[in-house]
């Protein structure tokens, strides 16, 4: 049997008589006349060869078990329509298609998920793709094309094909486990040397070969945030932290903050970026200012002190 090409508005038919429970219904939805619901059903079902609804022995259609196969089908591929249909409005209104992002891994969390779920909300037809990178590699996902705009820190200078706009910062400070020997009150001048320090760092060109706030000659390089935070609360080593993500450790003891002669510690400001060549969106911008707004309140780090990072 040769199966014929149903309509998109029969398979809006079938799902308001299938949702509303009766023709009648389904006639008052779509402002049609129930003989119109009716023949667009029974036209689906000459097209699919199949019957779609059980009509005699009850005032109400019930569906068969053919039906109850090809409902869920049906909704994907209206929903899917609805989708295609909102999202090319939103290009006539000049909205991007997509937004790829990429976040310092020193961007709390907690704002990141916070800004993220509301932008879905907001912006439901816009696709998001997110990515979380440290130092130098924040910004090169933007230049190799991988990202339409980062939130990232301080460590690479004004770059010619990047527009910078300064968002916020987020405190750094240096900690080690309360066992260790710099977590002493008498620590001397030049003593962090004589011990392991913890660096974060990235495999990004832009940065190689740099060095960032590292005062020991002793020093373990991780490319995860997350792994040194756990080296450090075994007492293996120091190294700065962002004070929002050792917050819990200093108050329960775990951690201490260490009051070292140089002060390694700084504020890290973080900016958006973006390429020059591409300018920000209705989206892109919505994101800027709500990731603004939401690390003021997380951080309360004034980001014009700059400290020593």
């Amino acid at each position: 049997m040769k199966i014929g090409d149903p309509s998109l508005d029969q398979l809006r038919i079938f799902l308001a008589v299938a949702e509303e429970g009766s023709f009648g219904a389904a006639a008052r939805r779509m402002g049609r006349a129930v003989s119109a619901i009716s023949y667009g059903i029974a036209q689906l079902e000459a097209q699919l060869g199949v019957t779609l609804f059980e009509r005699e022995g009850s005032r109400r259609p019930v569906l068969t078990e053919d039906g109850r196969g090809l409902l869920v089908e049906a909704k994907s591929v209206a929903d899917g329509i609805d989708h295609l249909l909102a999202k090319t409005q939103s290009l006539h209104a000049g909205l991007e298609s997509e937004v790829s992002l990429v976040v310092d891994v020193m961007l709390p969390g907690e704002v990141t998920a916070s800004v993220l779920r509301d932008f879905r909300e907001m912006f439901p037809t816009v696709a998001l793709r997110l990515q979380v990178e440290a130092l130098g590699a924040v910004a090169g996902c933007v230049l190799d094309g991988g990202a339409g705009l980062a939130i990232g820190g301080p460590v690479l200078s004004d770059h010619v094909q990047l527009e910078r706009q300064t968002i916020g910062a987020v405190e750094l400070v240096p900690v080690a486990a309360p066992g260790h020997p710099l977590a002493s009150d008498d620590v001397l001048p030049g003593e962090s040397r004589k011990h392991l320090q913890l660096v974060l760092s990235d495999r990004s060109p832009l940065t190689e070969g740099r060095e960032f706030s590292v005062l020991s000659p002793q020093s373990w390089r991780l490319a995860d945030l997350g792994a040194k935070h756990a080296l450090l609360k075994e007492g293996i080593g120091w190294g700065n932290m962002p004070r929002h993500t050792v917050s819990d450790d200093l108050a329960a003891g775990r951690l201490c903050e260490l009051d070292l002669p140089e002060k390694p510690g700084a504020n890290y400001t973080l900016s958006a970026l973006w390429r020059r060549d591409a300018r920000p969106g209705p989206a892109t911008s919505w994101l800027i200012d709500a990731i603004r707004q939401r690390l003021a309140k997380c951080t309360n780090v004034d980001p014009s002190v700059k400290g020593a990072f």
